[in-house]
């Protein structure tokens, strides 16, 4: 495609940075897909610039980078201090960053304006932040100029499962009651009114949008896969004589669920049948570490801490499983990246998670009592350890679902098809599912379209 037909965003990723995790990294990585296949310039905040600048990013010509940092400091100072001692309250802090965002977007527009005015670039891109309840300042000044804005993907809002009320108090997450009073925001309200086109990346999302405006929504999950660190390639078939490798990968809090895959493999790691590979850091540590000493399974549980990103994809390629009991998880990014080293995954029906694990691929468990998840995939192990012969295939098919969706390049193509329906380029709404490539959904926003194929190659 030659320059002067590409496509001219500008992609809004106020924490983007590629040497950081989560949300930073996801925006990073789809802002950076992106620029590749467009003339994209990035607006982040100034303390991710000299990040950015390493990373080969040049300034003026690539990103720009908005100084807005005494305010963000302010409401992480604030949100470390009101915030339970050893427990840090992401859901206050998430109050706190959407009362000072807004600022940020008034200093793009002063950068920004008047280049917009001009017909600089083509259209608006917020994909930072993240959460769909941060309003914009832009968007309605944006509508007026005649420049499209794009919003997302946007996630959050996943309820607390019944029955773990005792985890919520562990997260701190009294602030998070606080949400539902958004919906009533007006500048929440005219920024979705504002929006060209919704990316919700999760069903949760999507059911928390306005119906009036669900025709401008188009489900596309925030998380993929660098191929880079984790190459697509076949996994080398198990030795059936060995014990079954599960695995874990996250931070060791409270509501990853890993007290229960403790509990439910133990028996089979006494016997003998079961490898436990725990992989983070985190304040359950200890816990943790204490309930392998009493289950006396010291020698099958491997928890050697967190260990580099880059080095996840080689670990997890040991396995033959990986158990992610999460009972409430936005994203679940760590989930793909396993699939994508040929390894199925297990995941509770709640959240993220699910979504990203079509039938066959992996093992959905219900989401209900501590008590029945511990006895379902203590059932589910046992028979993986006597019927191993599934896994590889499996693995196959999510390595396959990953290649086809998930890959950092294909979600490039997909935002590129959005771009190309909000500026008139095709008629028909891009649709792959809700959730992504599954091929049925009764959370289908509209009657199914016709899938849109896209090369594994970049336009």
């Amino acid at each position: 495609m030659s320059s002067r037909c590409r496509i001219r965003p500008l992609i809004i990723a106020e924490a983007a940075n590629p040497t950081l995790t989560s949300a930073s990294l996801v925006g990073w990585s789809c802002a950076k897909a992106i620029a590749a296949q467009t003339d994209a310039h990035i607006v982040t905040e100034w303390r991710n610039r000299d990040d950015f600048l390493r990373a080969g990013m040049v300034e003026g010509t690539d990103f720009t980078a908005i100084n807005n940092r005494r305010l963000q400091h302010l409401s992480w100072s604030l949100a470390t201090k009101f915030s339970r001692k050893g427990s840090f309250s992401w859901s206050l802090y998430a109050v706190l960053s959407n009362l000072v965002y807004p600022f940020f977007e008034r200093k793009l527009w002063q950068a920004f304006g008047l280049r917009l005015l001009g017909g600089e670039f083509d259209l608006v891109h917020r994909v930072l932040p993240l959460s769909p309840t941060t309003p914009s300042w832009l968007a309605p000044r944006l509508k007026k100029i005649g420049v499209p804005f794009i919003l997302g993907p946007l996630n959050g809002g996943v309820p607390w499962p019944q029955g773990f009320d005792d985890l919520r108090q562990q997260e701190g997450d009294s602030a998070g009651r606080l949400r539902a009073f958004c919906r009533f925001s007006p500048r929440l309200k005219r920024t979705r009114e504002s929006a060209s086109a919704i990316l919700t990346a999760s069903r949760t999302t999507w059911r928390e949008v306005p119906r009036h405006l669900r025709s401008r929504c188009i489900f596309i999950p925030e998380n993929a896969v660098d191929l880079e660190k984790f190459p697509l390639t076949p996994k080398p078939a198990a030795d059936p004589f060995k014990p079954l490798r599960i695995s874990f990968v996250g931070r060791l809090v409270a509501l990853k669920g890993v007290d229960m895959l403790i509990a439910a493999a133990a028996p089979l790691i006494r016997s003998g049948a079961v490898h436990l590979d725990i992989i983070g850091e985190g304040p359950e540590r200890e816990r943790l570490h204490g309930m392998v000493q009493k289950e006396h399974i010291p020698t099958g549980v491997r928890m050697d801490g967190w260990i580099p990103h880059a080095q996840i994809g080689a670990r997890l390629r040991e396995s033959d499983l990986f158990v992610f009991p999460s009972i409430r998880e936005f994203g679940g990014g760590v989930v793909l990246e396993a699939m994508a080293q040929g390894v199925p995954a297990v995941v509770l029906d709640h959240g993220g998670p699910p979504e990203l694990v079509p039938p066959d691929t992996g093992y959905v468990l219900p989401m209900t009592t501590r008590e029945d998840i511990v006895t379902r995939l203590r059932q589910l192990l046992t028979e993986l350890h006597k019927d191993p012969a599934q896994l590889p295939r499996a693995g196959e098919l999510a390595q396959a679902h990953v290649r086809k969706f998930y890959s950092w390049e294909a979600k490039a193509v997909q935002i590129h098809e959005v771009y190309r329906w909000v500026l008139g380029h095709r008629f028909t709404k891009p649709d792959w599912g809700a959730p992504l490539g599954f091929a049925n959904s009764e959370d289908e926003p509209e009657p199914p379209m016709q899938p849109l194929l896209f090369p594994d190659h970049a336009f």
